[in-house]
């Protein structure tokens, strides 16, 4: 039988790509807009708010995750365990990501709110975890699963650089004024593009990587093996900070911009930007000059992101995935820190430390997904036992509460300092310097956490190269025999 090469052709790997584009869609606006919908446009409190992020995403992030997985490991169809969650999940997920970000009459439903948030959840998990877990099958050739994983996050980026720089302005554009109805009419036509590369990632890619021919299918002893697998506590409790740092931040800078950061200052600094882009056709930027501040800064630092992405796999081939990750997971955080510091006239500042921030940040994004999918590696090599599904699930419990941690701190901490929704006075002093600290220090701190946590994983570059040697010869041997 001849074997499966593990390379992976240029239009396989954007195929690939898309299905994260078409996730990040949903996944950057829950994680840049949400609690803004919810307090400013919406029409809930900080506290209702607060208490529907949290539970709801604990719930999903403990019950649907590991449920999700532990299905996708015993799914066998004939196209494979993971693309076919892709298949059947591509159309609901969009029809509840628009129905969670449409608000029905005038009164805000904390019922429907929570309802359709927790839908959009268990939909969510169930189209991205299968999604992720695909990235660790696709290939076990490990440089083609780190070109991959570059591939993925520069997808990544066009979604987060189409959310946190034109969605606010779009969304004003679109409703006329009227926050409510531009959300919903922008999240229509993202569900319809989004659902049209998830079914291009179904049909353009495939899977290689199968589970070892002995392996029984058992959850107690997928269990008990990843009890073992230390790198995937450490990798869980990482992408649990990563995600808290993520949520707090990005969600965070709204606030930022419209109580803190001086209007008069930004309008100077950013104007002759504006005007490019009004002579550019795209005139509905300049519109209000916080949302247009707002996206300038973030689409300074999504540039630079995707500047430290392509510079990612070559780094990480260098010097190994641990190495890059934990230097520059905390050169980055020193960047976040600095918000504190700088006064609301300091717009240069601002954005230069957004840009720095991202271009160091944006080096250590395909490395998360590729260390899980080594996870899964180093459990098959050291325990026999391909538990992708199953790892993936654990790493999206993470995600999902480090998100749910991050968003609800951010509105508990917004309630905590007297944060007045919807005000047109001016913010008590307690709220400014809450919002300041939920941009600097808060955010900050699990950076630096998880960059500490990074010297007690033992896959490192060597370690790397012995797991994937020895595996694919393994897998040799068995296609040999078959």
């Amino acid at each position: 039988m001849k074997p499966t090469t593990h390379k992976l052709s240029a239009g396989e790997k954007i195929g690939y790509s898309l299905g994260d584009l078409a996730a990040n869609l949903i996944f950057q606006t829950l994680v840049t807009y949400l609690a803004y919908y919810y307090t400013d446009i919406y029409g809930l409190t900080a506290a209702q708010s607060s208490a529907i992020m949290f539970t709801v995403g604990i719930i999903a992030a403990f019950a649907f995750n590991p449920i999700i997985g532990a299905l996708a490991d015993r799914t066998n169809t004939r196209w494979g365990k993971f693309r076919p969650w892709i298949l059947w999940t591509s159309f609901p997920l969009g029809i509840i990501s628009v129905l969670a970000f449409t608000k029905f009459g005038n009164e805000a439903s904390v019922a429907y709110a929570a309802v359709t948030y927790t839908l959009l959840l268990f939909l969510y998990a169930a189209n991205n975890l299968p999604y992720g877990a695909l990235s660790g099958v696709i290939t076990g050739d490990m440089k083609e699963r780190n070109s991959l994983s570059a591939y993925r996050f520069i997808a990544v980026m066009f979604a987060q650089f189409f959310v946190q720089v034109f969605m606010l302005p779009i969304i004003e554009y679109a409703g006329n004024g009227n926050k409510a109805v531009g959300i919903s009419k922008l999240m229509i036509w993202l569900a319809i593009i989004g659902t049209a590369m998830l079914l291009i990632t179904f049909f353009s890619t495939r899977e290689r990587v199968q589970p070892p021919p002995e392996q029984k299918t058992g959850l107690r002893d997928d269990l008990k093996s990843l009890g073992k697998n230390k790198p995937w506590f450490i990798m869980l409790t990482l992408t649990v900070l990563v995600f808290i740092t993520l949520a707090m931040k990005g969600g965070a800078y709204v606030y930022y911009f419209k109580n803190y950061v001086d209007k008069q200052s930004l309008e100077k600094f950013i104007s002759p930007v504006i005007g490019w882009l009004s002579s550019a056709g795209l005139n509905f930027f300049g519109a209000e000059i916080t949302s247009a501040g707002l996206g300038l800064f973030n689409a300074g630092g999504i540039i630079c992101m995707i500047i430290g992405i392509l510079l990612s796999k070559p780094l990480a081939d260098r010097y190994g995935k641990r190495n890059v990750f934990g230097v520059f997971l905390a050169v980055s955080a020193v960047f976040i820190l600095l918000f504190y510091f700088f006064t609301p006239q300091q717009i240069g500042l601002i954005f230069l430390a957004q840009i720095l921030h991202g271009f160091f940040y944006g080096i250590t994004i395909p490395l998360l997904w590729a260390m899980i999918a080594d996870v899964a590696d180093f459990n098959e090599w050291k325990n026999n036992r391909r538990l992708t599904g199953l790892i993936f699930s654990a790493m999206m419990v993470g995600l999902k509460g480090g998100l749910s941690v991050g968003g609800a701190l951010l509105t508990a901490l917004l309630g905590w300092y007297h944060y007045q929704p919807n005000s047109e006075a001016a913010q008590p002093e307690s709220a400014i310097t809450g919002i300041r600290l939920i941009v600097s220090l808060y955010p900050a701190i699990p950076f630096f956490i998880g960059a500490a946590l990074l010297f007690f994983y033992e896959i490192d570059k060597n370690k790397e190269a012995l797991i994937e040697s020895e595996l694919l010869a393994r897998r040799a041997r068995l296609q040999t025999h078959q």
